[in-house]
C-alpha cells in the first residue's frame, strides 16, 4: 500500500513537472494530388544513393522561399530520412530561430574562429562592384551596365516565351524538382522584359553604370518609379500586392503528385490544451507583386505580372512569377498599393536593389550569397511595409543591421534597422506569427484557420489564435521544462528510495 501511494506521488510530481503529452503528427486530410515528403521518402529511401542525390538538389537552394539549409540542417535532414524518423520529417526541423541560425559568422555572432569568415564579415563600404558580381547578383536580360542605351516599350517584347528548361529537373525514380507554368506564363515575354528593364533602371544608381533610358508613350524614364508613373499616365492599371505564401521547401513532385514539404519553425508559443506543445509554423515566403495591364484595345500594349524579393540566390530584384504554386502554399495579399503608394513601393524596391549590390561588393564571400546574414525574403518586404503602414507583420526577419552601413544607402539602412529581428532567439509576437500566414482568419468562428490544408496545422492555429485574441497565450522555454522535470524526478525518487521512519 505504501509503495502504491509512493508510485502515485511519483506520477503526480512527474506530471506536475510539465511532462508533455506524446503527439502523433497527422498525415491527413491532404489536398488532392498531394503527398507528404515522409510518404515519398518511405518509398524511396531504400534505393541506394537516392537520398544523397535528393539532398544535393535541395542543398542548391531554390528560386522561392527561405530554406535556411545550412550544412547542419542538411545533416539533420539526412539523419531523419536514413533513420526512418517519419514523424520528425513531417515537422522538419521544428527548431527555434536561435537553433536555425547558420553556424557561420555574422556580425555579433561568432560560431568558431575562421579567418575567411572573419574577412567576409569585415565592413568595406564603398567597394567597387565588379562586372562578374553585377552579372551574378542582378538579372538584366539583354542589357548591360557598361552600355548606354535607350529602349522603347512601345513595341511588343521579342523575348522568347516561357520554357521549363532549367526549371523542371528530373531526379529519377519518378521524382522531379521544379514547377511548370501557371496561368501567367502566356505573358512571359512581356513580364520578363519589364523585370529586366526595372532592374536595369535601378542599376543606373550604381557607380560606373552607363545611362539607361526607357521610353513609353512619349515619356522617358531613368528610374523604376519614373517608368511606373509614365505607364500610369498612359492609362495602365497598376497595383502592387504584398503577397504571403507558405514557402515551398523543395518544389518536389513524385509520380505526378505534389510533395508537401514545409520548413517548420518553433514559434515558442505554447498551444493551449496541448500538454505544453509549442506552436510550429511553416516558414513563410513574402514578395511584392506588380500587376500592370492595359485596357487599350489597340496594339501594342503591356500586360505583365512580376514580383520582387531578396532570394536564396542572393538577388534582390524584379522577377517573373509564372511558375505554378502547389495548392498547399496558399496565398494572401496583406496589403494592396495603388496610385502614389504603388509608385513609392517601386522607388523603395529600386533603392533596395542598389543597396544589396553594394553589400555584395563589400562582402563578396559571405556564405549562402549573403542570404540570412543580409536577410531573407521577408526583410525587404517588412522594411517597406513599415515605411508605408507603420507596422511589421512578418516573421522571420534575419538581416544583421551592422552590415547595412554604406552611406550611399542611408534610406535603406534606416528601414532595415527599424524592423524587428529574429536571429537572437527572442520569441516573436503573435501578431507577426499570424500576420505571416498566407490565409486570413475567418471571422466569427471557432475554426478561423480551417483553410490551411497542412495536416494538423489548422487545429494548432485555431487553438492558439483564439487564445491570443482572448489574452490567454503564454510562451514556453524547453529549458524550463527540462529543469522542472529533473527536479520533479529527483524529489520523487528521493521519496521512494529513502527508508521509512520507524514507528
Amino acid at each position: 500500500m505504501r509503495l502504491t501511494r509512493k508510485l502515485a506521488l511519483l506520477w503526480t510530481l512527474f506530471a506536475a513537472s510539465g511532462c508533455r503529452r506524446s503527439y502523433v503528427v497527422p498525415q491527413a486530410p491532404m489536398p488532392a494530388n498531394t503527398i507528404l515528403l515522409s510518404q515519398m521518402m518511405r518509398q524511396l529511401s531504400a534505393q541506394p544513393g537516392f537520398t544523397n542525390k535528393l539532398l544535393d538538389q535541395l542543398d542548391k537552394g531554390g528560386k522561392t522561399g527561405p530554406a535556411f539549409l545550412t550544412p547542419r540542417l542538411i545533416d539533420e535532414l539526412r539523419k531523419r530520412i536514413l533513420g526512418s524518423d517519419w514523424q520528425g520529417l513531417d515537422r522538419f526541423p521544428g527548431w527555434t530561430m536561435r537553433a536555425i541560425n547558420p553556424t557561420v559568422r555574422v556580425v555579433g555572432h561568432l560560431a568558431g574562429k575562421d579567418q575567411k569568415l572573419e574577412d567576409a564579415s569585415a565592413v568595406h563600404p564603398g567597394a567597387p562592384l565588379s562586372a562578374a558580381q553585377a552579372k551574378q547578383y542582378l538579372d538584366l536580360g539583354p542589357y548591360a551596365l557598361g552600355k548606354a542605351e535607350t529602349v522603347s516599350l512601345d513595341q511588343p517584347s521579342t523575348l522568347p516565351p516561357f520554357t521549363t528548361d532549367g526549371i523542371v529537373i528530373p531526379l529519377g525514380a519518378g521524382v522531379t524538382r521544379g514547377d511548370g507554368p501557371n496561368d501567367l506564363a502566356a505573358e512571359h515575354a512581356e513580364s520578363q522584359r519589364l523585370a529586366d528593364v526595372l532592374n536595369r533602371l535601378a542599376a543606373n544608381k550604381l557607380d560606373g553604370a552607363q545611362p539607361f533610358t526607357v521610353t513609353t508613350g512619349g515619356q522617358s524614364s531613368v528610374t523604376p518609379e519614373q517608368l511606373l508613373a509614365a505607364l500610369a499616365d498612359e492609362g495602365y492599371t497598376i497595383a502592387v500586392d504584398d503577397a504571403r505564401y507558405f514557402a515551398n521547401f523543395a518544389h518536389l513532385h513524385f509520380n505526378g503528385e505534389d510533395v508537401m514539404a514545409p520548413f517548420w519553425i518553433d514559434s515558442q508559443i505554447i498551444i493551449p490544451h496541448s500538454g505544453g506543445r509549442h506552436l510550429l509554423v511553416p516558414a513563410s515566403h513574402a514578395e511584392y507583386e506588380w500587376h500592370i495591364h492595359s485596357s487599350n484595345s489597340g496594339a501594342p500594349h503591356i500586360n505583365a505580372d512580376i514580383s520582387y524579393y531578396f532570394g536564396i540566390d542572393g538577388k534582390a530584384e524584379w522577377r517573373t512569377m509564372d511558375t505554378l504554386d502547389q495548392p498547399w502554399v496558399l496565398e494572401r495579399n496583406a496589403h494592396e498599393y495603388i496610385g502614389a503608394q504603388a509608385i513609392e513601393v517601386t522607388r523603395l524596391a529600386g533603392l533596395m536593389t542598389v543597396a544589396y549590390m553594394h553589400l555584395h561588393a563589400a562582402h563578396p564571400t559571405l556564405p549562402f550569397s549573403g542570404y540570412y546574414a543580409l536577410g531573407v525574403c521577408q526583410d525587404g518586404v517588412s522594411a517597406i511595409e513599415r515605411k508605408l503602414t507603420g507596422d511589421v507583420t512578418l516573421f522571420p526577419n534575419t538581416a544583421d543591421a551592422a552590415f547595412f552601413n554604406d552611406p550611399r544607402d542611408a534610406e535603406i539602412n534606416a528601414l532595415i534597422a527599424a524592423i524587428p529581428k529574429d536571429r537572437d532567439g527572442a520569441p516573436p509576437g503573435p501578431a507577426r506569427i499570424f500576420g505571416s500566414l498566407p490565409v486570413s482568419p475567418a471571422a466569427n468562428g471557432s475554426q478561423p484557420f480551417n483553410a490551411v490544408t497542412i495536416p494538423g496545422l489548422a487545429d494548432d492555429l485555431n487553438l492558439t489564435y483564439i487564445a491570443w485574441r482572448n489574452g490567454e497565450l503564454r510562451h514556453g522555454d524547453s529549458r524550463v521544462f527540462y529543469v522542472a522535470l529533473a527536479i520533479g524526478l529527483l524529489i520523487a525518487f528521493y521519496i521512494i528510495l529513502r527508508k521509512p521512519r520507524s514507528s
